[in-house]
């Protein structure tokens, strides 16, 4: 019998983890393809660093260079269920079709966009590294066009920069930025703003209130303006208007106000619930037995909460990645299939110089200690550039950052409406 063949589409954190278990399974008893747009797996949770210049953004793309596993370069397009195959296009618009004998679908998330006049056209998200390389450009910019303008109010909107949605990556730009642009403008004699707004009555509202305090206390004491139950009400190229119906002169907004799963799940004709795919406690598609889906896209009960779903996170993407793999190869007599039910270790938002917010195992922390726990988090959770990025981070600590603009990425290259990488 011919190897079969298992195809994964989609290489976040769902889907990276899945092939790197499945082929360590298989051990070349099964022909694994993964089908990315990219070449690399995207660490998200630094993303931030890349934008304040901490990083450089190859520090957190890892490549899928993982043995036994055959990468194609590209989109999924058309799934036909009945025939067990997926169309695909290349970077440069070759299409190509590829049958499979199991389908795994860890297809992410993208940009959440809510009907707010404006928003498409003058905010900037905040899901990859052209985004973040563009607004590490954009900051710059804009400190560099205030200090060299005669009108005080464009250097008063220059200076003042807006993040809608105080979540995690919210949070972390809004800390982060406001450092990076006040060592921009030193010696400048400018005074950057930041302001951060969300609708719910706190930042970082789906973790600990602890951590919610902890965050909120570090933002106010770098200046941060931190406004709670209020969002954008629109948005121009020169203000924000909030919907409290105060208009913020601005040149700046950063659109995390949250994720939606990838569209794409939409047009399979399968089941779904909040835009999810609906899949049982073994991450199997209910009269599918051949497909199988996990992370953002997937609507996973959640066991320990009967009626709920698990959330969208990256530390929920990499477990279902390694239960989908070992349940996969229990379809084919290989172990046993097991349930998904997972136990919280706690969550870490960095801030920025020496500040962050943990709750390891429940227990919270804030400062230093803090810090380290985030930092060895994160270097414990990377697959791969743990010396680079270690070295970054030691280097950062003895050296200032280079305040230039790469002039890499334009922002039209980067809508919000965009899908990301």
């Amino acid at each position: 019998m011919p190897r079969p063949r298992i195809v994964i589409v989609g290489a976040g954190f769902a889907g990276y983890t899945a092939a790197r278990r499945l082929t360590r399974i298989a051990r070349g008893r099964a022909e694994i393809v993964l089908l990315n747009p990219t070449d690399y797996f995207l660490y998200l949770p630094l993303l931030p660093e890349v934008a304040t210049g901490l990083l450089e953004p190859r520090r957190i793309s890892v490549p899928l260079t993982l043995p036994g596993v055959r990468v194609l370069l590209g989109h999924a397009g058309a799934f036909d269920l009945e025939a067990r195959t997926v169309e695909w296009a290349d970077p440069e618009g070759r299409r190509g079709v590829i049958g499979y004998h199991r389908l795994v679908l860890a297809l992410g998330s993208v940009n959440k966009l809510l009907p707010v006049p404006g928003v498409t056209e003058y905010a900037h998200g905040f899901r990859g590294i052209a985004e973040a390389l563009y607004l590490r450009d954009h900051l710059t910019r804009q400190i560099e066009l205030a200090a060299q303008s005669d009108d005080p109010l464009e250097r008063q909107a220059r200076c003042t920069f807006v993040v809608a949605g105080a979540g995690y990556t919210g949070t972390e730009v809004a800390a982060q930025g406001a450092l990076f642009t006040a060592a921009l403008a030193a010696g400048r004699s400018l005074s950057p703003r930041w302001l951060i707004l969300d609708t719910s009555d706190r930042v970082l509202p789906t973790l600990d209130p602890r951590l919610s305090r902890t965050a909120a206390e570090v933002l106010r004491h770098r200046g941060v303006r931190v406004l709670t139950g209020t969002g954008v009400a629109n948005a121009g190229s020169d203000a924000v208007r909030l919907s409290n119906g105060e208009s913020v002169p601005t040149k700046t907004l950063v659109w995390c106000v949250g994720v939606r799963p990838e569209p794409l799940v939409a047009g399979l004709g399968l089941a779904t619930r909040d835009g999810r795919l609906v899949v049982d406690e073994f991450l199997n598609v209910p009269g599918r037995p051949d497909v199988f889906a996990c992370g953002d896209a997937a609507a996973v009960p959640d066991v320990m909460h009967p009626g709920a779903l698990t959330g969208m996170t990256a530390q929920h993407a990499v477990r279902q990645g390694r239960l989908v793999a070992g349940n996969v190869a229990a379809s084919y007599g290989q172990g046993r299939r097991r349930p998904y039910r997972h136990r919280d270790l706690g969550f870490v938002v960095d801030l920025g110089g020496w500040s962050a917010a943990a709750d390891p195992f429940g227990v919270p922390l804030g400062g230093a200690a803090a810090k380290a726990v985030t930092r060895g988090y994160h270097l414990m959770s990377m697959p791969g550039n743990r010396v680079r990025v270690a070295a970054d981070w030691m280097l950062d600590g003895m050296l200032s950052r280079q305040p230039v603009q790469l002039g890499l990425i334009r922002g039209s290259a980067v809508p919000l409406a965009a899908e990301p990488d």
